[in-house]
């Protein structure tokens, strides 16, 4: 089975933004996620919330990582796609994905 992918807030636009390799290897990894298999990179994110992964796609033109949670059974949720600049993820980039994935908690309680 291949689960959707629930892209949260401007994830799937900003992931259309990255360079045509990172897209591409970004978007192949997420299919992997889909089909229950583990991406190639990643890390678990577990100070964003239980069950949230960070895909780890680095290129020539960049550091990219694509936050994303597939834990529940309806959906791979796409919490936050974005551009890395330094060695630490930035915290305003964290608290973008603690709010996407506190607001599928909610909506998923509230079901």
């Amino acid at each position: 089975m291949i689960k959707p992918i629930d892209w949260r807030g401007n994830s799937f636009a900003d992931l259309r933004a990255f360079p045509d390799d990172a897209k591409r290897n970004a978007g192949y990894q997420l299919r992997k996620v889909q089909k229950g298999e583990p991406p190639d990179v990643f890390k678990p994110m577990v100070e964003i919330g239980a069950g949230v992964h960070e895909i780890i796609v680095d290129t020539a033109a960049g550091w990219f990582r694509v936050m994303y949670v597939a834990k529940f059974e309806e959906a791979v949720y796409v919490l936050h796609s974005f551009q890395k600049k330094t060695n630490k993820t930035a915290q305003g980039d964290k608290d973008v994905a603690k709010r996407r994935y506190s607001a599928v908690l909610k909506e998923r309680k509230e079901k």
